[in-house]
């Protein structure tokens, strides 16, 4: 088959071909981030890498080629729920799904496969118009120890993935294996400790696990505390995903989702793009070992193989994993075609 990724980063679309079976003849990549490009081509040296996406329609070469399937996850900063913005398609980065479109209908591919974030029905709509099929809702702790919900369209025909039972202490690296600089400091843990004990005192529902289903419970009562945080202001939201948070690491600076720290039981919480300033998701081994889970696990939670990112930094790692997709989910996709 002739492929072409679009915002290929480091190529996700090309291990999950060949995961799921599908001959590759050839495989054009449209990238611009250097990072994600060393990645791939150290890893797949045959990859023809074509550039930007606004500008491919006008390579020559690309409209004698006959395109099988073509694959893509425009950049979803315009549209995720997490942006308080929701600029949806007047943002720059949205507006390159306009350019999945283009090519989509200038080179007529038998298959096609775009990935999107959960957003507002409105922007879904246009999407689906667009594409002419209905998005499937698909999340990713089917097939690895990760919650991450995704939109797929595609007119590759396949049936829902069976749940794996995978969970987050099936993917972690052997204790020896992880170098110090990934756990964090006695500080941390004394501080940590000092909050169990304060949550306890709280009363049993902040005792009791630190979990919640919000179709059977109740929120906590607000205080004029509230403001305060942990232990006041404790949720854990079991309606978006089965991330077992068991405590929170209040030396880290910033917003409180960069404080969690999530039990092995549990899924993993979706990854982000990471960019550094301890955004990395935590863990907590036992009582007083609390860490995050290094590059080579985020990269199992993609089901991305061991070590296929670490041609560059662990800040780029992390960034370049958060960006990408689950390969298990896309390879299943994949073995719909024909």
């Amino acid at each position: 088959m002739n492929i072409l990724s679009l915002f290929d980063g480091m190529s996700c679309g090309r291990i999950a071909l060949d995961r799921a079976n599908i001959k590759v003849n050839k495989y054009y990549a449209s990238e611009i981030d250097k990072y994600a490009i060393k990645v791939s081509q150290a890893n797949f040296p045959d990859i023809q890498h074509i550039g930007d996406v606004t500008q491919i329609l006008k390579r020559s070469h690309l409209h004698n080629e006959s395109i099988d399937l073509l694959l893509g996850g425009s950049p979803c900063q315009g549209f995720s729920f997490a942006n308080g913005d929701r600029l949806n398609f007047d943002d720059p980065r949205s507006k390159l799904f306009w350019d999945y479109v283009n090519v989509l209908r200038v080179l007529k591919p038998k298959y096609f496969l775009l990935e999107n974030v959960m957003m507002n029905q409105e922007s879904q709509d246009v999407i689906t118009k667009e594409l002419g099929v209905e998005p499937i809702l698909i999340n990713s702790s089917l097939l690895s120890a990760q919650n991450r919900k995704r939109l797929y369209w595609t007119n590759i025909p396949f049936d829902m993935p069976q749940d794996a039972g995978i969970v987050l202490k099936d993917i972690l690296q052997d204790p020896s294996e992880i170098d110090p600089k990934f756990f964090y400091s006695n500080k941390s843990v004394e501080y940590m400790e000092r909050g169990n004990e304060k949550w306890q005192q709280a009363g049993s529902r902040r005792a009791d696990g630190y979990t919640q289903d919000p179709s059977k419970d109740k929120s906590f009562t607000l205080t004029a505390n509230f403001h305060k945080g942990v232990p006041y202001n404790y949720f854990n939201d079991t309606r978006f995903n089965d991330c077992q948070q068991i405590g929170t690491a209040n030396d880290i600076n910033g917003h409180d989702i960069l404080k969690r720290i999530y039990s092995v039981n549990g899924k993993a919480p979706t990854l982000n793009t990471m960019q550094g300033g301890n955004r990395e998701p935590k863990i907590a081994l036992d009582d007083t070992h609390y860490r995050k889970l290094t590059p080579i696990e985020c990269e199992r939670l993609q089901t991305v193989p061991d070590n296929y990112t670490n041609h560059v930094s662990n800040t780029q790692r992390y960034k370049m994993l958060g960006n990408g997709w689950t390969i298990d989910i896309i390879a299943h996709i994949l073995k719909g075609i024909n």
